[in-house]
């Protein structure tokens, strides 16, 4: 495989500074951010301040910063725009993202110095309008999520001399992006103003029009689900009658799972598509560091031998943050019924944001808990540097402030703890210091209700479909199982691995569990988990001829 000349640039979204500074850490080569007022995002945490500190902090690291102009402008905007277009002159952008062709012409003969891409929000799908574009001077378009693989080399093929980016991580717009008019509708928040209130994933239930002018919440219930079937049948198709699938709970019939393009990011790397572009400007530092490392490390990979490249354990890293499953959406062409979640719209995973290092000393980390933590939980320290992933088992939490040792830390009450550097019986203090400096990520297993495990397992079981490698009978028991998890919802949650790390040893090696590094008891699977790569696990329990064999091989 003849491998591009110019090297994807990895392009991480940032909605506050210390998102950005995580996305820089973490491996993205540009951001893209832009303050509350005109770039799409109300709730982005940027001042004209932070857009200062945040451009000097990338380009000190060699990084790219793109700003988002790209709202529809109304008139009331027009009068903000020469005082906007001197501060960002002044702030010095790598580029300026657009979508509105009046702002493109103000800016192209105000700050003809200022590189101009077109953002998603234009919607070009097509060569033609890629060179429609370009000859009015744009660098770099942004195409619509809407384009297929197929269309996508067409138009690479057909505009070679332009810079293209496509979308391959984050949530999905129900229509083409920012188009839709159902949040102005419902909430009298415009989406092409930057204050969509996701309508399309609010859950919604049937209600029927009586004869008398009357109408009635048709109340599902055990007893006469049975009796009803609900369809709607388009002008043009007679007789094709389309269900609408509703339960005692609702529906979430508008509800797209999350694009991640990562089991096909060989096809895009292949044909030398200029920038991958991950969304989430409003999503946490955990989900901006951990994306960024897992498509860094399936990027650099696929450069270094695309020939034995494989998706799969990236998709393990990815499946670590929070998602409403994940979609291939229009990749290869069309939607399937499998890229909407019909069940429920919040995202999900079985880890959580554990906590940030806030600062490293001589000999011990400062860490900001941003989860709860209680006494045996295993701390998984996320690496900016390094691929593999440190294991640290807590059994009681030190007060940065105080000193005072506790069980149990909550993020509110007790936001700094201290851990210090003797608690590892694995790595070196210099190490230590070395490969997880301030703002590295930890994560945490999570406990979850029976519903929420057959959500995962549902969500994985519909990828699996759009890759060809599912069942469809599968599927199907999978979704009847998360149903009825969800009729039978309750309050116990539970963790993918046993929880006994106050007792004894659960068998995941990690360098602070007492038992497993000191009892003779563990002798021989110390031996075996010594041979493995740091953050890998022992799978399964052994006999003492299985260790034997496994050590000696």
């Amino acid at each position: 495989m003849e491998i591009p000349q110019k090297k994807s640039e990895l392009l991480m979204p940032a909605g506050s500074l210390e998102k950005l500074k995580a996305a820089i850490l973490y491996g993205a080569d540009a951001v893209y951010l832009g303050t509350p007022d005109m770039s799409l995002r109300t709730k982005s945490a940027f001042s004209l301040e932070d857009v200062v500190a945040g451009i000097d902090f990338a380009h000190r690291f060699g990084k790219r910063v793109y700003l988002t102009l790209n709202l529809f402008s109304h008139n009331k905007d027009i009068t903000k725009l020469p005082q906007y277009l001197e501060t960002v002159r002044r702030v010095k952008p790598d580029a300026l993202i657009v979508a509105d062709p009046g702002v493109f012409m103000f800016v192209r003969e105000h700050a003809p110095e200022l590189e101009l891409h077109i953002s998603t929000q234009a919607n070009v799908c097509s060569h033609h309008s890629v060179k429609f574009w370009q000859g009015l001077g744009a660098k770099l378009v942004v195409l619509g999520r809407e384009v297929s693989y197929e269309e996508l080399k067409e138009i690479r093929e057909a505009c070679p001399d332009i810079k293209l980016e496509a979308f391959v991580h984050g949530s999905m717009c129900m229509t083409y992006s920012g188009r839709c008019m159902l949040s102005n509708f419902m909430a009298e928040r415009g989406a092409n103003q930057g204050a969509c209130a996701n309508s399309c994933r609010w859950k919604y239930k049937l209600h029927m029009g009586l004869k008398d002018g009357t109408v009635k919440e048709l109340n599902l219930t055990e007893e006469n689900l049975e009796l009803f079937e609900f369809f709607i049948e388009e002008g043009y198709r007679p007789g094709d009658m389309l269900p609408i699938e509703e339960d005692q709970r609702g529906t979430y019939i508008l509800n797209s799972k999350d694009l991640c393009i990562m089991p096909k990011l060989d096809d895009l790397l292949s044909i030398g598509i200029d920038s991958l572009k991950v969304e989430g400007r409003g999503k946490s530092a955990y989900y901006v560091a951990l994306v960024a490392r897992a498509y860094r490390m399936a990027i650099d990979d696929w450069y270094r031998d695309p020939s034995d490249w494989n998706a799969d354990t990236y998709m393990k890293e990815l499946s670590t943050v929070p998602s409403r499953g994940y979609t291939l959406a229009f990749h290869e062409g069309r939607l399937t019924n499998y890229a909407h979640g019909f069940e429920e719209t919040y995202t999900l995973a079985d880890y959580e944001y554990a906590g940030m290092i806030e600062a490293v000393a001589e000999d011990h980390f400062i860490i900001r808990v941003k989860n709860k933590l209680v006494a045996g939980d295993v701390l998984e320290f996320v690496s900016p540097l390094r691929k593999d992933i440190m294991l640290l088992r807590l059994y009681d939490f030190e007060n940065a402030e105080n000193g005072k040792i506790v069980q149990e830390v909550h993020a509110g009450a007790t936001p700094l703890i201290r851990v210090a550097f003797s608690l590892f019986d694995q790595e070196a203090d210099k190490t230590l210091r070395q490969d997880f400096p301030a703002m590295t990520i930890l994560r945490k297993e999570k406990a979850l209700t029976q519903d929420q495990w057959d959500r995962l397992k549902l969500d994985a079981e519909s990828q699996r479909l759009e890759l060809g490698k599912g069942k469809v009978a599968r599927y199907e028991e999978k979704r009847s199982t998360l149903q009825a998890s969800l009729d039978d919802r309750d309050s116990e949650r539970t963790l993918k691995t046993p929880r006994r790390g106050t007792e004894g040893c659960c068998g995941k090696g990690c360098n602070g569990c007492l038992m497993f590094w000191h009892d003779p008891l563990y002798a021989k699977a110390r031996t075996l988990l010594a041979q493995k790569k740091q953050g890998q696990l022992l799978d399964k329990k052994m006999t003492d001829a299985e260790l034997d064999a496994a050590i000696e091989a």
